[in-house]
């Protein structure tokens, strides 16, 4: 069975698909892999955050992009959460916002 993406929301796409060309560009093409290969394609491109949070890790010239996801039964992907990073170390508000939406999910699919 392939596996499937989804999206947290509409708003969510919009914002992934509006990112500058180069992480636009390394987001499409990482997901084509997860959608073949699977959610989990190793460092650098992807790493757990722990609790069944996972992070797209994007790089380009334009700087560095992340998407957060987890994983649903039936080989589903949700993508949860994107920025653009500006510091080293991933803000602690955007994590919470990422497991805050990982959370609605996962009870939803309960």
């Amino acid at each position: 069975m392939a596996w499937e993406i989804k999206y947290h929301d509409e708003k969510l796409q919009e914002a992934v698909l509006a990112l500058p060309t180069g992480l636009l560009g390394r987001y499409l093409h990482l997901t084509d892999r997860m959608l073949q290969y699977g959610p989990d394609l190793g460092m650098p491109h992807t790493r757990a955050m722990g609790d069944g949070l996972f992070e797209l890790r994007l790089k380009s010239q334009e700087g560095i992009g992340r998407v957060f996801y987890c994983l649903l039964v039936k080989q589903r992907i949700v993508m949860l959460y994107q920025f653009v990073k500006k510091t080293d170390k991933t803000p602690p508000k955007e994590l919470t916002i990422a497991r805050r939406r990982m959370k609605e999910w996962k009870d939803a699919d309960a």
